[in-house]
């Protein structure tokens, strides 16, 4: 028996996509391992949002936020008080103090690609200062850890060309989206008019990041709606400095059709997606690209851009269209739209994609790679 730590301070909700993969990683060790003891460290804000099922399974308060000094320092001590076996850091930060066994995930190289002060609220100065500290450690804990696991092939080629001292050191394992339905308890029709949404309409959910390309979409789509003034666009989206960007960008260009209910629960986004005639993805860069295939179990067609990671991820089960060229992805956006015939397809193909991944897979995956350091 291995004593094993997990570092799950962006466990749940609070940390978002890598929230998610760090919940479901430890859900599916908890079915899996009957064998070693774990450790788990969770800040505050989620602590009580974990609760072991599985009796090798411990909660520890390690409430130090993330890239600060704090986590550097405390963090480390924290770790070494435990004297385990293995850590596995589900996120490049790794303590640059701590020298036992860890493991890695790195799931996308997203700062060093757009290293930009467009991507941030700070100031100039902190913006670059918090990079250079990016660039330091993601390098030693890529040195230092025993193995690294990614989400995709094309991550681990992305981590393997800017990083040399990776290669044989990387191991793939592949993420999942649930594959099950939410019921609201109100119909379809009423949640829609709740958020102000009128079919006919394309869809998008996530974030609206520089690199998730939400100006170039609404470009294309301004096109699209001159010609087909019925259909709508809507952006499901926490709103924040980035959303805000883009709704002053609707603004300024007098774009109609766009519409922007903020955040919407899962017991009511499924209505959503269930009525929208499509899910359009215009990242610029993903290191495994979770929304469409969420989409996909939703039963709702996909298309996306032609990046390599969304094309390794989703196959022949999205229509495809350069991110960075307007007129193609209106082109792509009219076709899905207008052809009935091919979102039957799509709808198809998207629920045989979505069975090739599974949270468990990649947690007996994840779990093989600690046996073997």
């Amino acid at each position: 028996m291995k004593k094993i730590g997990i570092d799950a301070r962006f466990f749940g909700s609070i940390g978002k996509g890598l929230g998610r993969y760090t919940q479901k990683l430890i859900e599916n060790l908890e079915k899996t391992d009957a064998q070693n003891e774990y450790y788990i460290f969770l800040r505050k804000e989620n602590f009580n949002e974990y609760q072991p099922r599985n009796e090798k399974f411990h909660k520890i308060l390690a409430d130090y936020r993330w890239y600060t000094f704090s986590e550097q320092i405390n963090m480390s001590r924290l770790l070494k008080k435990y004297n385990l076996d293995l850590v596995h850091f589900p996120h490049f930060n790794v303590p640059l103090l701590y020298r036992k066994k860890f493991v890695i995930t790195i799931h996308d190289l997203i700062l060093v690609h757009f290293p930009t002060i467009l991507g941030t609220t700070l100031s100039p100065f902190f913006y670059w200062l918090k990079f250079l500290a990016y660039k330091i450690v993601i390098k030693s804990a890529i040195e230092r850890a025993k193995r690294i696991i990614t989400v995709s092939e094309f991550t681990k080629n992305d981590i393997e060309n800017h990083y040399p001292q990776a290669r044989g050191k990387i191991r793939v394992t592949y993420e999942a989206c649930e594959d099950f339905c939410f019921l609201a308890s109100e119909n379809k029709e009423r949640i829609l008019e709740k958020y102000g949404i009128i079919k006919p309409y394309l869809m998008y959910v996530g974030n609206a990041y520089p690199h998730k390309n939400l100006d170039g979409l609404v470009s294309a789509f301004a096109y699209l709606r001159q010609e087909n003034p019925e259909i709508n666009l809507v952006l499901v989206g926490k709103d924040d400095y980035f959303y805000r960007k883009i709704k002053e960008q609707v603004k300024q260009k007098k774009i109609s059709g766009v519409v922007f209910p903020g955040f919407i629960p899962d017991c009511e986004l499924d209505a959503v997606y269930y009525s929208s005639n499509a899910y359009v993805f215009p990242s610029l860069y993903e290191g495994f690209g979770l929304p469409p295939l969420e989409a996909m179990a939703k039963g709702v067609p996909v298309v996306s851009s032609d990046h390599k990671c969304m094309k390794e991820i989703l196959g022949d089960s999205a229509l495809f269209f350069d991110g960075r060229n307007r007129f193609d992805m209106e082109e792509k956006m009219r076709t899905i739209y207008m052809d009935s015939k091919l979102r039957i397809d799509l709808v198809k193909k998207g629920y045989e994609q979505i069975k090739k991944y599974s949270w468990k897979k990649m947690a007996e995956k994840t779990l093989k790679i600690y046996e073997k350091v």
